[in-house]
């Protein structure tokens, strides 16, 4: 079997990397009783200066052979995914004007690790912005922190007896990312670099539960200024009064079509929280549909899939699907963090001619 590898990068500007190990003590873990502050690893992705370094470990090996053997992945080797070869720079020297990056937050879905979203990341930091990519202790079969620990999937044993797991989730997310906001724009911040983000131009995308916890921290943090869901049901409460930040929604057409209720039957779909949530988002707004795509789609993991040879069923491309995913992610930030209006957003195009765009209130009437 060849070496995975991810897509290289579309943007003109080297990219580095490197990982925070931060711990909010203001509060205790939700997921791990007796642990008294939150511990998170973040990796940011930003752009660098030119450099002939080291590219960065996509996952350690003890990661990959949870995250493959948690899903009853077998006839791969367990480390496969501490192979993949990305392309951003470990540890390379951030570059940039002070005050001039707009920050995007990635926050990854439920039992994800913050790798799977490394190409849109490397993506993003190829174009100018700085990345943070969180990875939600004991919501991922595995996360590695630099002492040695490997934390796993706790929260998946509250699933099972909590009515309230959800928003419970997408709440302790939302506290996650402002913190991670306040390590990276404080008086102190964690990151040499962060003089170079600006603290007005912040956004955040969230893939599954990540998706839905993007609401959740729009509502609980002004600082944000825009957001995106990928292919996430929503659990986040949002007011009478609406949400007026700009928002996208992006997913699979089997389950986020309007009006079809979703595929299980004598179950709401998914849809059904989009089609709520439409209504009270009162500013700019978009909902995108991806023929042929499947939940994994919009991660690292439907290329990682095709390359290692591991059939996901999807009827479209793993590569094809990533660079949907990043087209359309990146001209959302430029149009609402950088006020660079982009028509890939107001009409369909032969470019990419899998996506749909939807009209909820149209097909309601």
């Amino acid at each position: 079997m060849s070496t995975p590898y991810l897509p290289e990068p579309t943007g003109q500007c080297p990219v580095g990397t490197t990982s925070l190990w931060l711990k909010d003590t203001s509060r205790p873990d939700p997921w791990a009783a007796g642990v008294s502050a939150r511990e998170l690893m973040v990796s940011l992705w930003y752009p660098a200066t030119p450099s002939d370094g080291p590219r960065a470990r996509y996952m350690t090996p003890a990661e990959s052979e949870l995250q493959l053997t948690s899903r009853g992945i077998t006839g791969v080797p367990p480390g496969v995914l501490s192979t993949v070869r990305a392309n951003a720079v470990s540890d390379a020297t951030p570059a940039g004007r002070q005050r001039a990056l707009p920050l995007v937050v990635l926050s990854p879905g439920f039992t994800n690790s913050r790798s799977v979203l490394t190409a849109l990341a490397e993506d993003l930091a190829s174009h100018g912005y700085v990345a943070a990519g969180i990875d939600h202790t004991y919501e991922s079969f595995a996360t590695a922190f630099p002492d040695g620990r490997v934390t796993t999937c706790l929260a998946r044993e509250t699933r099972r007896r909590d009515e309230g797991f959800w928003e419970k989730l997408v709440a302790g997310r939302a506290a996650d990312v402002s913190f991670v906001l306040d390590e990276l724009t404080g008086a102190h911040p964690a990151w040499p670099g962060a003089g170079l983000v600006d603290q007005s131009r912040i956004a955040m995308a969230g893939h599954s539960a990540g998706g839905a916890a993007t609401i959740a921290a729009l509502l609980a943090d002004p600082r944000i200024r825009a957001g995106i869901d990928m292919d996430g049901s929503t659990y986040a409460g949002i007011p009478d009064d609406g949400l007026s930040r700009p928002f996208l929604f992006l997913g699979k057409q089997s389950n986020y079509t309007p009006g079809s209720g979703g595929d299980i039957p004598g179950k709401p779909g998914p849809v059904i929280t989009w089609e709520r949530d439409w209504q009270l988002l009162t500013g700019w707004k978009r909902w995108l549909l991806v023929a042929g795509a499947i939940h994994a789609s919009f991660t690292d993991l439907g290329l990682l899939a095709d390359q290692i040879g591991i059939d996901t069923g999807a009827g479209l491309p793993g590569a094809r699907s990533l660079d949907i995913t990043r087209a359309y992610l990146r001209a959302f930030f430029d149009q609402h963090l950088r006020s660079e209006p982009q028509a890939l957003l107001d009409q369909p195009s032969p470019r990419y001619s899998e996506v749909t765009f939807c009209s909820p209130e149209a097909k309601a009437g």
